[in-house]
């Protein structure tokens, strides 16, 4: 069943079928999120957000564009709203996690040094990628961790794929200055 017969089915009232939508969708929207929240937690929390604003919002659906372009919008515009709402809180994590990083002390097989550079080099990936501008940091995302297209993600952007090229190319740019090595191909 396509995605237009299960929203016009929903459409018409029967709303069992939206778990087909959600079955379908549920790991690229949090694939998506997780890129922008890097949090697991958060990212459960909001890919349910954005399920439930879709929910209200399909009655609307015009099928204009294929339902997951108009869902890859949905969950970007959320992604980018959360986002800027936990940067003004991001001095207080960081200096949460400064603390549990410093009082904190690991088991396992790493020592205590691996595990303090594997931290490090994550946290400067996760730095370099939110320093990003925000069309560069989205198209860059949706890249990465969704591997969309270029195509694919000039519809979600409402952007030309040049445009998204020409995105992606100033991100890995960017990031490569941030992280002094080659990123993507």
């Amino acid at each position: 069943m396509s995605d237009q017969q299960i929203i016009e089915e929903i459409q018409k009232g029967n709303q069992a079928m939206f778990r087909l939508l959600v079955d379908k969708y549920q790991r690229m929207v949090f694939v998506t999120v997780i890129g922008f929240l890097h949090s697991k937690e958060d990212a459960e929390d909001l890919t349910q957000e954005i399920f439930v604003k879709v929910w209200a919002s399909l009655p609307s659906f015009k099928g204009d564009a294929e339902f997951s372009t108009w869902l890859y919008r949905i969950v970007v515009n959320n992604c980018i709203n959360t986002a800027q709402k936990k940067q003004r809180n991001r001095f207080v994590e960081l200096a949460e996690e400064w603390i549990q990083s410093v009082f904190h002390v690991e088991s396992g097989e790493k020592d205590s040094q691996q595990l303090l550079e594997a931290n490090e080099t994550d946290a400067a990936i996760q730095k370099a990628i939110d320093s990003l501008p925000i069309n560069q940091r989205t198209a860059f995302l949706l890249s990465v961790y969704d591997e969309l297209s270029q195509k694919e993600i000039a519809n979600v952007m409402n952007r030309s794929e040049g445009a998204v090229e020409q995105l992606l190319q100033r991100a890995k740019a960017n990031l490569q200055k941030k992280l002094g090595s080659p990123v993507g191909k």
